[in-house]
């Protein structure tokens, strides 16, 4: 898994390693630039995972709204139960007040800033969806506390993933939220805040929580967001011994062991890949990435392939050489 979810595996620079400390210590969104495929997205979970504090995620699509990320908002059930409600009343609605809470549901950091409001809006939703017989989804997304049990309860790290890809008005959007840790819910009036810790020391609520903010650099962001955030690029190894220690740490996680032949594999496979970066560099062909490095070691090491048989040509074409991918 080139870019994990579970956050067992990441092998972290130095300076990577500071960007995050001083993310950490001045309350900015840590911006991760770097090439598709290159692990942006496995730092998130895995500095989570290490300090056990609360993880939440986002991947941003073309649709996505700044609001996405604080709070959703169910108008068309909303005007569903309206219409009901006045056909039930004859006509006048029956004085029927409405819940708006329980047509809204928390977005990744909402959990973050907030775990109990939202854990409350969030049980009103489910119970509301329940008895309208629409199913208990409402936190079925990356919000569901139980994946968190066990993780810090006044601490949290949200990802928000690919951010390039959404308009120019979502990072903007995002600029007051990330600054203030809150925001006001425009449906209900809802103000959400930081929530004050439940355990002393647990420091200052600007540094209770990381956002991480991967970018592939498709599309150019905002001045104005830039200068809010920490900026770093995550690591591009160049040498066959980093790419052969991210084999190790990946192997080691998925298979609690490395043995030699699978060293082996790795170093065979890293000199292929450094080579195939030089020919793609010269062809004007996209490079292959950490990602298709790690595809080739689980396929070769499944199919037990190895460099140079027969097979391998095929195998390298498949994950190491994608000549259709040529650079615009």
């Amino acid at each position: 898994m080139p870019d994990r979810r579970d956050g067992l595996v990441y092998v972290m620079p130095q300076d990577l390693r500071l960007a995050v400390e001083v993310a950490t210590a001045t309350g900015r969104p840590l911006l991760l630039r770097g090439n598709p495929g290159s692990g942006k997205s496995s730092l998130a979970p895995y500095i989570a995972r290490r300090r056990r504090w609360r993880y939440y995620e986002y991947v941003v699509t073309s649709q996505t709204r700044a609001t996405d990320l604080l709070w959703t908002f169910d108008g068309v059930r909303r005007l569903a139960d309206a219409q009901a409600a006045r056909f039930d009343g004859g006509g006048g609605g029956g004085g029927k007040a409405f819940d708006e809470d329980a047509y809204i549901e928390p977005g990744p950091l909402w959990w973050a800033f907030a775990p109990k409001s939202a854990a409350v809006v969030a049980e009103k939703t489910r119970h509301a969806r329940r008895e309208h017989g629409s199913g208990d989804d409402a936190a079925s997304g990356p919000h569901k506390e139980r994946w968190n049990r066990n993780r810090r309860v006044d601490h949290a790290v949200v990802l928000i993933d690919e951010i390039d890809k959404a308009d120019p008005d979502v990072p903007n959007g995002l600029l007051v939220p990330l600054a203030s840790n809150g925001f006001t819910v425009t449906e209900t009036g809802r103000r959400v805040a930081v929530e004050p810790a439940a355990r002393p020391g647990a420091g200052g609520p600007f540094s209770r929580h990381l956002v991480i903010i991967t970018t592939n650099e498709e599309r150019e962001l905002p001045q104005a967001f830039l200068r809010r955030c920490v900026i770093a690029s995550a690591p591009e190894p160049e040498s066959c011994v980093e790419l052969v220690d991210i084999a190790k740490a990946h192997l080691k996680a998925r298979l609690n062991k490395v043995i030699a032949e699978d060293v082996t594999l790795a170093e065979a496979l890293a000199d292929e890949l450094l080579s195939v970066r030089r020919e793609a560099a010269r062809d004007g062909i996209r490079p292959p990435s950490t990602a298709e490095y790690l595809d080739a070691l689980w396929a070769c090491r499944t199919l037990n392939i190895a460099v140079g048989d027969g097979r391998w040509e095929k195998l390298r074409g498949l994950t190491l050489v994608k000549p259709q991918q040529v650079r615009g």
